[in-house]
């Protein structure tokens, strides 16, 4: 136990605040009880530095560039796993024994098929609907069509019936957000194929044209799942975490998450950086145009895709993709121009002091659509295949909460008034 403690002078008035100390040597001063004995409360737009909770799903360092899923590093878990593996990993703790991992495929089998009825609300979308509204009101259906959940044997902790379910369902759901969005028949699951070769298939099989499964997409597949399965205390799943502790189960919860990721801010980002991509080759390839801009104190343009709101080096899942993305290219022969300008653009920032001082390398998005686009899978599904990796993440810290029955609270930020105290009302004689 530690018996540090911090001192706040106020008034003329000491108070002692607990520090707690990670196990990575991360401090923190505990301030919950900072208004009871004050009266005063801490202001911190963003929560850039306040911590909402004591997690040990993931660990990640921003300043050395490092990423690790309850212990494990990124680039470990990306090299010699696959995307059911992490998932079991970040849901239990461990990684899967081969007895284990069996079990937990035949979940994702088992589970695969969604109830018949909910493909009638597919039919009801409008034809232009975006896959994240359908997937973000499909998820959040889910808990009518499975009401047990509500009952399930142990609801806060592992792989359950509603874990198991939920992780594998999405899959199915998103592929079909994608063909209704497009207006192509339903693929349904099949048994035979793995976890990432099963979504795969129902995106791209079609009647009468037949569809092989490229083991190197889903190899590829499988790594960008696990670069997204948890980031720590985002903004998507602090709001399933937010969302979670007013007492809801776990699928609206994860619907909220859906809805979070959504923002072009969070996980539309790799969108953003196609657009401008595109936006630069479009214009010839005028780069001095494009970073003179994003210098330019009195103009909003920024680079997308470069610096990270936590990374203040280079984000290690960047390099991982990146390498996937030659693999792929290369392997399949794509010719892409995007990727040139992608390359060029990397090479002109990495040897600018402007960026390299302000410690703006290319993040996770920057490479991602990229690799995405050589997949096939569509501008508007980005957002889609990043909250299929997600998941997982969302998962362990909605259970991670519930567990922590003596902190489990529901979330109610304060605020700083600054309007107006107070007026008289007079009423206007003109006034119904």
């Amino acid at each position: 136990m530690n018996s540090k403690t911090a001192q706040l002078i106020v008034d003329g008035h000491t108070y002692e605040l607990p520090v707690i100390i990670g196990t990575t040597g991360e401090k923190a001063i505990d301030i919950k009880n900072l208004l009871k004995e004050s009266g005063y409360i801490t202001l911190d737009s963003g929560y850039m530095n306040t911590g909402s909770c004591e997690s040990g799903i993931t660990y990640l360092n921003g300043e050395k560039g490092i990423l690790r899923y309850r212990g494990y590093n990124i680039e470990d878990l990306a090299e010699k796993c696959v995307f059911v593996e992490v998932a079991y990993l970040l849901l239990t703790g461990e990684l899967p024994n081969p007895k284990e991992l069996d079990q937990f495929k035949n979940d994702m089998t088992r589970y695969a098929l969604i109830h018949e009825d909910m493909i009638h609300f597919f039919d009801h979308f409008p034809p232009n609907s975006s896959p994240m509204s359908i997937l973000s009101t499909m998820v959040g259906s889910l808990h009518d069509f499975y009401p047990e959940m509500d009952f399930d044997e142990d609801p806060y902790g592992g792989i359950t019936t509603a874990t198991a379910r939920l992780l594998s369902k999405i899959r199915t759901l998103a592929a079909f957000s994608y063909k209704k969005s497009i207006g192509h028949p339903l693929v349904y699951p099949r048994a035979d194929l793995c976890y990432c070769g099963n979504f795969l298939n129902m995106m791209f099989n079609r009647p009468n044209i037949e569809y092989h499964v490229e083991p190197l997409l889903v190899s590829a597949l499988n790594k960008l799942l696990i670069l997204h399965a948890d980031h720590e205390q985002n903004c998507s799943t602090s709001t399933v975490r937010l969302v979670g502790s007013s007492g809801v189960r776990l699928y609206p919860s994860i619907s909220a998450g859906v809805g979070a990721l959504w923002g072009p801010l969070h996980g539309g980002a790799n969108v953003a950086v196609i657009r401008m991509l595109e936006a630069i080759y479009a214009d010839n390839g005028d780069f001095d145009k494009y970073i003179k801009m994003a210098k330019d104190p009195d103009n909003p343009y920024r680079l997308t895709g470069f610096g990270h709101r936590v990374y203040k080096t280079y984000d290690p899942r960047a390099k991982i993709i990146k390498d996937v993305t030659h693999q792929i290219l290369d392997t399949m022969q794509i010719k892409d121009p995007l990727l040139d300008i992608a390359q060029e653009l990397e090479y002109r920032v990495s040897r600018d002091d402007y960026f390299v001082s302000r410690n703006l390398y290319p993040n996770v998005d920057f490479y991602s659509g990229i690799v995405y686009r050589a997949m096939n899978i569509p501008t508007n599904m980005f957002t889609v295949m990043f909250a299929l990796g997600r998941l997982p993440g969302w998962i362990s810290h909605w259970q991670e909460m519930h567990m922590d029955k003596e902190n489990n609270k529901i979330g109610r930020p304060r605020q700083i008034y600054q309007g107006i105290v107070e007026r008289p009302f007079v009423v206007m004689e003109d006034r119904p």
